[in-house]
């Protein structure tokens, strides 16, 4: 299971969220896992934040990329 998430987003070359910069440059945007890893836009996971446990889906929310609560139960198995 997947914790706390940090959100990036770096000016790069051209990727799936079509953001840009005020120069006209894209920006590549995408979350974080607590382990550092890349998690692209409209991706799933099961966080745990402040003894909550919730599935969450990797969105934009004014040009920022942020963890949203979907409102579903984690998926145990």
């Amino acid at each position: 299971m997947r914790r706390f998430a940090l959100i990036a987003c770096f000016a790069a070359l051209p990727a799936a969220a079509e953001v840009t910069s005020p120069s006209g440059r894209t920006v590549d945007c995408y979350c974080t896992d607590s382990q550092g890893g890349r998690v692209e836009m409209g991706e799933r996971t099961c966080l745990s934040v402040g003894g909550r446990v919730f599935m969450a889906r990797c969105d934009m929310s004014l040009n920022v990329p942020i963890w949203r609560d979907t409102g579903e139960s984690c998926v145990t198995g």
